[in-house]
Protein backbone atom coordinates (compact mmCIF):
# COMPACT_ATOMS: atom_id res chain seq x y z
CA UNK A 1 0.00 0.00 0.00
CA UNK A 2 1.22 3.55 -0.69
CA UNK A 3 2.66 5.57 2.20
CA UNK A 4 3.53 9.24 1.85
CA UNK A 5 6.16 10.84 4.11
CA UNK A 6 6.53 14.60 3.74
CA UNK A 7 5.16 14.53 0.20
CA UNK A 8 7.31 11.62 -0.98
CA UNK A 9 5.38 8.49 -2.00
CA UNK A 10 6.64 4.99 -1.32
CA UNK A 11 5.39 1.40 -1.09
CA UNK A 12 4.90 -0.24 2.28
CA UNK A 13 7.63 -2.75 3.07
CA UNK A 14 9.60 -1.82 -0.07
CA UNK A 15 10.32 1.90 -0.01
CA UNK A 16 8.92 2.76 3.43
CA UNK A 17 9.28 0.71 6.62
CA UNK A 18 7.64 0.99 10.02
CA UNK A 19 10.95 2.34 11.34
CA UNK A 20 10.79 5.13 8.75
CA UNK A 21 7.28 6.02 9.87
CA UNK A 22 8.24 6.00 13.56
CA UNK A 23 11.09 8.38 12.86
CA UNK A 24 8.82 10.66 10.85
CA UNK A 25 6.11 10.72 13.50
CA UNK A 26 8.73 11.70 16.04
CA UNK A 27 9.28 14.91 14.07
CA UNK A 28 6.00 16.75 14.46
CA UNK A 29 6.60 18.83 11.35
CA UNK A 30 6.73 15.72 9.16
CA UNK A 31 3.44 14.70 7.54
CA UNK A 32 2.68 10.98 7.13
CA UNK A 33 -0.36 9.63 5.27
CA UNK A 34 -1.51 6.50 3.46
CA UNK A 35 -3.68 5.76 0.45
CA UNK A 36 -5.21 2.80 -1.30
CA UNK A 37 -3.45 0.95 -4.12
CA UNK A 38 -4.42 1.95 -7.65
CA UNK A 39 -6.97 -0.41 -9.26
CA UNK A 40 -4.69 -0.63 -12.33
CA UNK A 41 -1.85 -2.01 -10.19
CA UNK A 42 -4.12 -4.64 -8.67
CA UNK A 43 -5.53 -5.54 -12.09
CA UNK A 44 -2.01 -6.06 -13.43
CA UNK A 45 -1.19 -8.29 -10.48
CA UNK A 46 -4.34 -10.38 -10.92
CA UNK A 47 -3.61 -10.73 -14.63
CA UNK A 48 -0.03 -11.86 -14.02
CA UNK A 49 -1.10 -14.47 -11.46
CA UNK A 50 -3.75 -15.86 -13.79
CA UNK A 51 -1.34 -15.87 -16.75
CA UNK A 52 1.17 -17.78 -14.63
CA UNK A 53 -1.34 -20.57 -14.11
CA UNK A 54 -3.50 -19.69 -11.13
CA UNK A 55 -7.00 -21.09 -11.56
CA UNK A 56 -8.41 -18.16 -9.59
CA UNK A 57 -7.42 -15.41 -7.14
CA UNK A 58 -8.98 -14.87 -3.71
CA UNK A 59 -7.92 -11.34 -2.78
CA UNK A 60 -8.26 -10.71 0.98
CA UNK A 61 -7.94 -7.19 2.39
CA UNK A 62 -8.21 -5.07 5.50
CA UNK A 63 -11.58 -3.63 6.45
CA UNK A 64 -13.39 -1.57 3.85
CA UNK A 65 -14.46 0.70 6.72
CA UNK A 66 -10.82 1.66 7.27
CA UNK A 67 -9.44 1.75 3.74
CA UNK A 68 -10.48 2.07 0.11
CA UNK A 69 -8.37 -0.98 -0.75
CA UNK A 70 -11.36 -3.31 -1.08
CA UNK A 71 -13.07 -0.88 -3.44
CA UNK A 72 -9.91 -0.67 -5.54
CA UNK A 73 -9.67 -4.47 -5.56
CA UNK A 74 -13.29 -4.88 -6.67
CA UNK A 75 -12.77 -2.38 -9.48
CA UNK A 76 -9.69 -4.29 -10.58
CA UNK A 77 -11.40 -7.67 -10.29
CA UNK A 78 -14.34 -6.63 -12.47
CA UNK A 79 -12.47 -7.34 -15.70
CA UNK A 80 -11.72 -10.92 -14.66
CA UNK A 81 -15.24 -12.11 -13.87
CA UNK A 82 -15.48 -14.91 -11.32
CA UNK A 83 -11.77 -15.72 -11.59
CA UNK A 84 -11.04 -13.07 -8.93
CA UNK A 85 -12.99 -12.96 -5.65
CA UNK A 86 -12.44 -10.03 -3.28
CA UNK A 87 -12.92 -10.63 0.46
CA UNK A 88 -13.33 -7.79 2.95
CA UNK A 89 -11.95 -9.16 6.23
CA UNK A 90 -13.65 -6.37 8.23
CA UNK A 91 -10.49 -6.39 10.31
CA UNK A 92 -6.80 -5.48 10.14
CA UNK A 93 -3.39 -6.84 11.12
CA UNK A 94 -3.60 -10.52 12.09
CA UNK A 95 -7.36 -10.07 12.09
CA UNK A 96 -6.87 -10.18 8.33
CA UNK A 97 -3.81 -12.41 8.53
CA UNK A 98 -5.61 -15.34 10.15
CA UNK A 99 -8.16 -15.25 7.32
CA UNK A 100 -5.33 -15.30 4.76
CA UNK A 101 -3.62 -18.25 6.45
CA UNK A 102 -6.86 -20.25 6.59
CA UNK A 103 -7.59 -19.51 2.93
CA UNK A 104 -4.07 -20.47 1.86
CA UNK A 105 -4.30 -23.81 3.66
CA UNK A 106 -7.66 -24.53 2.02
CA UNK A 107 -6.28 -23.63 -1.41
CA UNK A 108 -3.33 -26.01 -0.92
CA UNK A 109 -5.82 -28.76 -0.08
CA UNK A 110 -7.47 -28.19 -3.45
CA UNK A 111 -10.63 -26.42 -2.30
CA UNK A 112 -12.53 -24.37 -4.88
CA UNK A 113 -12.36 -20.59 -5.05
CA UNK A 114 -15.81 -20.10 -3.51
CA UNK A 115 -15.04 -22.37 -0.58
CA UNK A 116 -11.66 -20.70 -0.03
CA UNK A 117 -13.27 -17.24 0.00
CA UNK A 118 -16.05 -18.32 2.35
CA UNK A 119 -13.55 -19.88 4.76
CA UNK A 120 -11.63 -16.59 4.79
CA UNK A 121 -14.83 -14.69 5.65
CA UNK A 122 -15.81 -17.12 8.42
CA UNK A 123 -12.33 -17.01 9.93
CA UNK A 124 -12.28 -13.21 9.92
CA UNK A 125 -15.73 -13.16 11.55
CA UNK A 126 -14.44 -15.30 14.45
CA UNK A 127 -11.39 -13.12 15.06
CA UNK A 128 -11.25 -10.51 17.83
CA UNK A 129 -8.79 -7.60 17.73
CA UNK A 130 -7.93 -5.48 20.79
CA UNK A 131 -5.21 -2.87 21.03
CA UNK A 132 -3.73 -0.05 23.05
CA UNK A 133 -2.05 3.12 21.80
CA UNK A 134 -0.30 5.88 23.71
CA UNK A 135 -2.42 8.52 21.97
CA UNK A 136 -5.46 8.58 19.70
CA UNK A 137 -4.08 11.58 17.84
CA UNK A 138 -2.75 9.57 14.89
CA UNK A 139 -6.00 7.64 14.45
CA UNK A 140 -7.88 10.94 14.57
CA UNK A 141 -5.61 12.57 12.00
CA UNK A 142 -6.13 9.69 9.59
CA UNK A 143 -9.90 9.74 10.03
CA UNK A 144 -9.97 6.24 11.52
CA UNK A 145 -11.60 7.42 14.72
CA UNK A 146 -13.93 10.32 15.44
CA UNK A 147 -12.83 13.51 17.17
CA UNK A 148 -15.22 12.84 20.08
CA UNK A 149 -13.64 9.44 20.75
CA UNK A 150 -10.17 10.92 20.35
CA UNK A 151 -10.91 13.34 23.18
CA UNK A 152 -11.19 10.37 25.52
CA UNK A 153 -7.47 9.83 25.13
CA UNK A 154 -6.60 13.24 26.54
CA UNK A 155 -9.35 13.98 29.05
CA UNK A 156 -8.32 13.21 32.62
CA UNK A 157 -5.36 11.10 31.41
CA UNK A 158 -7.69 8.32 30.33
CA UNK A 159 -6.03 5.42 28.52
CA UNK A 160 -8.44 3.96 25.96
CA UNK A 161 -8.48 0.33 24.92
CA UNK A 162 -9.69 -0.09 21.36
CA UNK A 163 -11.13 -2.90 19.31
CA UNK A 164 -12.37 -3.58 15.81
CA UNK A 165 -16.16 -3.73 15.74
CA UNK A 166 -18.19 -4.03 12.53
CA UNK A 167 -15.02 -3.22 10.63
CA UNK A 168 -14.40 0.05 12.46
CA UNK A 169 -12.06 1.18 15.25
CA UNK A 170 -14.00 1.88 18.43
CA UNK A 171 -13.17 2.55 22.06
CA UNK A 172 -13.75 -0.65 24.04
CA UNK A 173 -12.90 0.50 27.55
CA UNK A 174 -11.30 3.42 29.40
CA UNK A 175 -8.73 2.88 32.14
CA UNK A 176 -6.49 5.19 34.14
CA UNK A 177 -2.99 3.93 33.46
CA UNK A 178 -1.03 2.25 30.69
CA UNK A 179 -0.24 -0.63 33.05
CA UNK A 180 -3.92 -1.23 33.65
CA UNK A 181 -4.59 -1.00 29.92
CA UNK A 182 -2.08 -3.75 29.17
CA UNK A 183 -3.50 -5.95 31.93
CA UNK A 184 -6.96 -5.50 30.46
CA UNK A 185 -5.63 -6.56 27.05
CA UNK A 186 -4.87 -9.93 28.60
CA UNK A 187 -8.31 -10.15 30.22
CA UNK A 188 -10.11 -9.27 26.99
CA UNK A 189 -8.07 -11.80 25.01
CA UNK A 190 -8.89 -14.52 27.53
CA UNK A 191 -12.60 -13.68 27.50
CA UNK A 192 -12.72 -13.65 23.69
CA UNK A 193 -11.12 -17.08 23.51
CA UNK A 194 -14.06 -18.98 24.98
CA UNK A 195 -13.21 -22.41 26.38
CA UNK A 196 -11.41 -23.98 23.43
CA UNK A 197 -8.12 -23.89 21.59
CA UNK A 198 -6.95 -20.52 20.24
CA UNK A 199 -4.36 -18.92 18.00
CA UNK A 200 -3.13 -15.47 18.98
CA UNK A 201 -1.23 -12.67 17.28
CA UNK A 202 0.55 -9.95 19.22
CA UNK A 203 1.39 -6.72 17.40
CA UNK A 204 3.63 -3.88 18.46
CA UNK A 205 5.33 -0.78 17.11
CA UNK A 206 8.79 -0.15 18.45
CA UNK A 207 7.97 -2.15 21.60
CA UNK A 208 9.41 -5.67 21.16
CA UNK A 209 10.17 -6.21 24.86
CA UNK A 210 6.63 -5.39 26.12
CA UNK A 211 5.23 -7.48 23.27
CA UNK A 212 7.32 -10.50 24.22
CA UNK A 213 6.34 -10.07 27.87
CA UNK A 214 2.68 -9.97 26.83
CA UNK A 215 3.09 -13.19 24.83
CA UNK A 216 4.65 -14.91 27.85
CA UNK A 217 1.84 -13.81 30.16
CA UNK A 218 -0.80 -14.93 27.66
CA UNK A 219 0.96 -18.27 27.25
CA UNK A 220 0.80 -18.79 31.00
CA UNK A 221 -2.87 -17.92 31.15
CA UNK A 222 -3.98 -19.93 28.11
CA UNK A 223 -1.82 -22.93 28.94
CA UNK A 224 -2.46 -25.97 26.75
CA UNK A 225 -5.32 -24.18 24.97
CA UNK A 226 -2.84 -22.02 23.05
CA UNK A 227 -1.99 -23.51 19.66
CA UNK A 228 -0.08 -21.02 17.47
CA UNK A 229 1.40 -17.66 18.45
CA UNK A 230 2.55 -14.88 16.13
CA UNK A 231 4.44 -11.80 17.29
CA UNK A 232 5.12 -9.06 14.75
CA UNK A 233 5.87 -5.39 14.42
CA UNK A 234 3.16 -3.74 12.34
CA UNK A 235 3.94 -2.41 8.88
CA UNK A 236 4.21 1.19 7.77
CA UNK A 237 0.49 1.70 7.11
CA UNK A 238 -0.70 0.66 10.57
CA UNK A 239 2.27 2.48 12.08
CA UNK A 240 1.15 5.69 10.40
CA UNK A 241 -2.33 5.48 11.91
CA UNK A 242 -1.55 4.08 15.37
CA UNK A 243 1.73 5.74 16.26
CA UNK A 244 4.50 4.61 18.63
CA UNK A 245 3.53 2.57 21.67
CA UNK A 246 1.02 0.35 19.89
CA UNK A 247 0.45 -3.02 21.52
CA UNK A 248 -2.34 -5.30 20.39
CA UNK A 249 -3.72 -8.82 20.70
CA UNK A 250 -5.65 -10.69 18.02
CA UNK A 251 -7.51 -13.82 19.12
CA UNK A 252 -8.84 -16.59 16.88
CA UNK A 253 -10.82 -19.36 18.58
CA UNK A 254 -10.18 -22.55 16.60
Amino acid sequence: MPVTVNGIDGREGIDVTSEDVQAALGERRVDVSTSRPAPTELAQLYGRLLDEGAAAVVSIHLSGELSGTCDAARAAAAEYGDRVIVVDSRNTGMGTGFAVLAAAKAARRGRGRGEVAELARRTADRTNTFFYVDTLEFLRRGGRIGAAQALLGTALSVKPLLHIRDGRVEVREKVRTSGRALARLEDLALKASGDGVVDIGVHHLGSPTPAQALVERLSDRFGSRLRDTYITEVGAVLAAHCGPGLLGVVVLPV
